[in-house]
């Protein structure tokens, strides 16, 4: 803050008063002491205003003590520097030293001011850490910086606030612009961004009742805690957050646990069901039949609901033995036979490549095969054919399984893997709950293999099935069937 004027006048006028009753008193008494008693004299009045409203008052004082010496106590009276020349001498060492002894007293406050400075910047450090750590969350941590800032800079107000200089236009009105005001401008209020790593991540206000302009200590307290500012602002991000991914966790927990009860309890109903429509069937009645059909979706449904679950509680473990592919490809054309009365399956073996044997769990081998001919039956159209191939590549066994289907759109690619989600450009009613892929792909990864997604060259679809290869050596050959 900056000191009034006025003091400096009011400090001024009263030295000045001090001297001149001193003066007034030595003069009646010159005859019986020194001229060294006036210097003496009139250098402690001048180091006493040196102390109390310094060089301002100080040198203006030892230049009138210059010349009430050469008028009133240097012979002839009343005259100056008339033939005083051996004392001009005496009052230009006094000049000098009342000058000397007034800017070392007035450095010497201003050291002792800047460390005391300096002591309240660090007691404000201290308490700001200490204020923080206090804390038990993350926005009263932010509330303490603030009134810390508040009470160090002696304001009338101090906030702290997120703020997004991407999303957010900069405030503007009568207040300074972004940044701590040059020196010796008066200001009413501060605005300040508070970065982290480059990025802003929320605004400092600080403001008083009346225009002010902040001391180099001041200004250096607010450069240092406007950091720590944005670290509080940062955390309190980061913790919303956590708290918001921990929110998500819970309920996809709880999503696992209510799907997991719900399909469990289907499973009995839609066994009566099935029995019920059956036996209407066998009487008759065409709508048994339906009743049966739709009741075998529903299976398949809940099915997939529990497979899903149990995959993501860890309920799934795989024995991974070895096997060949043309026997998994062999009981993958034998189990979706139904699929195909109307289309064609065409499987593809590479017979020029090493043996195509590998070591993983024949059956969530097979789920996975025939998830992927049942999705591409689905979406294919009857007149195309469907592709099932095998090869060897590097060390791994890859089986694809390709369609002339719609394909995926770009921006469906990263996301046809996950539960209950449908492309864009998916069959109304398709009778999945998109379930399919999400369980393929699982089922892939607990045997150490992958599923993945390529467009085919001329339209549709391409998964390719990756499972660990084996070489077949001699320690491979002995092994019993």
């Amino acid at each position: 803050m900056t000191v009034p004027r006025s003091r400096d006048v009011i400090s001024w006028l009263l030295w000045t008063a001090l001297m001149g009753i001193v003066t007034l008193l030595m003069i009646q008494m010159r005859d019986r002491i020194d001229q060294v008693h006036v210097i003496l004299i009139y250098l402690l009045v001048i180091l006493g205003a040196s102390a109390s409203g310094g060089r301002i008052v100080g040198i203006p004082l030892a230049c009138l003590g210059f010349l009430l010496i050469d008028l009133y106590f240097q012979p002839p009276y009343g005259k100056i520097a008339d033939g005083k020349a051996v004392d001009f001498v005496a009052l230009t060492a006094f000049l000098v030293t009342a000058f000397v002894a007034t800017h070392l007293l007035a450095r010497a406050q201003s050291q002792a001011e800047e460390a005391r400075r300096r002591a309240v910047e660090i007691a404000s450090l201290a308490r700001m850490g200490s204020e923080t750590l206090r804390a038990g969350r993350a926005e009263d941590a932010l509330g303490r910086i603030a009134a810390v800032i508040q009470t160090t800079l002696n304001m009338s107000e101090c906030s702290i606030v997120a703020w997004d200089e991407e999303t957010n236009p900069a405030p503007g009105g009568d207040a300074t612009p972004l940044g701590i005001p040059p020196e010796a401008m008066a200001v009413q209020k501060i605005l300040l961004p508070l970065s982290v790593q480059g990025r802003t991540v929320g605004l400092l206000t600080v403001a008083n009742d009346v225009p002010v302009v902040l001391d180099p200590s001041q200004r250096r307290f607010l450069d240092a805690i406007s950091y720590y500012a944005a670290l509080a602002v940062d955390r309190v991000r980061l913790v919303a957050e956590a708290e918001h991914a921990e929110a998500l966790r819970e309920a996809n927990r709880l999503k696992d646990v209510v799907l997991a009860s719900v399909s469990h309890d289907l499973r009995t109903p839609l066994t009566t069901i099935k029995a019920l429509a059956q036996s209407e069937a066998l009487r008759g009645n065409e709508s048994g039949s339906a009743i049966e059909e739709q009741a075998d979706r529903l299976s398949r449904l809940v099915s997939d609901l529990l497979d899903l679950s149990r995959l993501k509680g860890g309920g799934f473990a795989a024995t991974p033995e070895l096997n060949t592919a043309e026997d998994l490809i062999g009981a993958a054309v034998r189990q979706t036979r139904g699929l195909f009365d109307r289309r064609t399956l065409r499987t593809l073996i590479d017979l020029d490549s090493p043996a195509l044997v590998g070591h993983f769990d024949f059956s969530q081998s097979l789920r996975v095969l025939c998830n992927l001919l049942e999705n591409a039956a689905r979406y294919s159209p009857e007149s195309q054919p469907i592709e099932l191939a095998a090869r060897r590549e590097n060390g791994s066994l890859v089986f694809t399984v390709a369609d002339r289907g719609p394909g995926i759109v770009d921006q469906d690619v990263t996301r046809i893997f996950e539960p209950f989600y449908r492309a864009q450009n998916s069959v109304p009613d398709a009778g999945r709950a998109g379930l399919g892929l999400s369980i393929a792909r699982t089922l892939a990864e607990i045997q150490g293999g992958a599923l993945t997604y390529s467009p085919r060259p001329g339209g549709g679809s391409v998964f390719a099935f990756h499972l660990p290869a084996t070489e077949l050596g001699a320690d491979v050959l002995e092994q019993p069937t």
